[in-house]
């Protein structure tokens, strides 16, 4: 209580020294969407106490009508003045948890979803972090406000020094994200047009994923700033390499902190758990991919036959298995990397069935099989070795999501219940549409 006290005040003390007129409270739908509640400053003190009463049953894959009354309670840890609304009118947010009427975590809370997962790694004594490489694009906003077709802001390529607008973006862009306390490692040009990548740094699962939330909206933000539009849309421009989200992951044991995966007898520098936990990841591939590629253009990047993460292997130096273990873990401390992300998923749900999934080639100590090093690009040469792949297409993806009883439970009832239902909408939606491929192939034709 003595603490709650003192987090309050220290709070209250920011918002005061700041000028903090209003509160953003903010908290995401079961499909990453970031949703906003606007409180006064003046409502702080009972929003930490008590909470703020709303209506859920308007926001995507929330709750039905008749149960819609939920609260939301703000994490004091996540209080941050937002560097773009400085001024007279200052804001600050607070990422929240959502609550039920009977004091309950809602089951349709993708951040309460991790939750569960990372106290379920502490009940086995292990502690989960990850450092994602987020890659995005800038495009050119037509006189009319207009992005589509999209074209890209520049024609730079990979690491090239680009315009001088690009710089300023980028260096508005780390000093936002220092701003609000989130740790990143660098930021780049990437291989296509207008494609960038920011790279974080290791932190625990729960405070990346509301770092990843936090600059999303910074990016599109700035952007705007800027006369540019940013996208997390993973497959934007057609010919042109796609955005992923490789995810890089460590394993360490909550009593001393030591690292879990590393081992320096091993041949690639894994231990008994690492290995466990790649083959754990690896049996519920097929299940996690609707969570972690989760819209129908997701599998427009995902494409077995080209540098894509697609085939279900692991690896040191071969860049299209799934799971890559870099280099660093000759340093003493492994992280392995799980390739098929993208940058469009709920990073909450995209960590909870990672962790999951991990956590269920440890507990049934899985094993792994052979690292595959050669280069498994083509489809005919990986289906002759027996290298499984992704799904190729949401629907089979939502499928194999169906299927993997693991999985599902990670996410629980109401989330697994709700994402399978909108993604088969999005599905159906998609399958209906005439697209202008299906026009200039058969128009003339038929």
């Amino acid at each position: 209580m003595e603490s709650l006290e003192k987090t309050r005040f220290q709070l209250m003390s920011l918002v005061q020294k700041n000028k903090v007129k209003f509160l953003e409270l903010q908290f995401t739908d079961v499909a990453g969407m970031v949703k906003n509640l606007t409180i006064p400053a003046g409502e702080l003190d009972a929003s930490l106490s008590k909470g703020i009463w709303f209506d859920g049953s308007s926001i995507e894959g929330y709750a039905r009508v008749a149960e819609s009354d939920m609260y939301l309670m703000p994490d004091p840890s996540t209080f941050a003045i937002v560097p773009w609304r400085v001024g007279s009118d200052s804001i600050a947010r607070l990422i929240c948890n959502v609550h039920t009427p009977d004091d309950q975590p809602f089951g349709g809370d993708p951040r309460a979803a991790l939750i569960r997962a990372v106290q379920e790694a502490g009940s086995m004594g292990l502690a989960y972090c990850t450092s994602p490489e987020m890659e995005f694009f800038l495009l050119r906003v037509g006189q009319g406000g207009e992005i589509v077709p999209p074209v890209p802001h520049d024609s730079a390529g990979y690491f090239d020094a680009s315009s001088d607008t690009v710089a300023q973006i980028r260096s508005q862009l780390m000093s936002t994200l220092a701003s609000f306390g989130i740790p990143v490692e660098a930021m780049h040009h990437e291989v296509a047009g207008g494609q960038h990548e920011v790279d974080f740094l290791d932190a625990d699962s729960l405070s990346t994923a509301d770092n990843m939330i936090t600059f999303r909206l910074a990016l599109k933000a700035i952007a705007q700033r800027n006369g540019l539009y940013g996208t997390f849309m993973p497959k934007p421009i057609e010919g042109m390499s796609g955005s992923g989200m490789h995810v890089h992951q460590s394993l360490s044991y909550a009593t001393n902190g030591a690292d879990a995966f590393s081992d320096p007898g091993d041949p690639h520098g894994l231990s008994k758990i690492a290995k466990h936990f790649i083959a754990g990841q690896l049996a519920h591939a097929k299940g996690m991919c609707a969570i972690l590629a989760p819209l129908v253009n997701s599998y427009k990047r995902l494409v077995a036959g080209y540098e894509a993460p697609v085939h279900l292997s692991w690896a040191r130096i071969n860049r299209a298995a799934l799971i890559r273990v870099p280099r660093s873990a000759e340093s003493g401390r492994a992280r392995l990397e799980l390739r098929c992300p993208d940058p469009s998923c709920n990073p909450y749900l995209a960590f909870t069935v990672m962790l999951a999934a991990g956590l269920d080639g440890i507990r049934r100590e899985l094993p792994a099989s052979d690292a595959t090093e050669e280069n498994p690009y083509s489809v005919e040469e990986s289906s002759r070795k027996g290298h499984n792949l992704l799904p190729a297409s949401l629907d089979a993806a939502i499928e194999a999501l169906e299927e993997d009883e693991v999985v599902c439970a990670a996410l629980g009832p109401h989330i697994a219940r709700r994402f399978i239902e909108s993604k088969r909408i999005e599905w159906h939606e998609a399958s209906c549409e005439v697209t202008p491929w299906e026009i200039s192939k058969y128009l003339s034709n038929y």
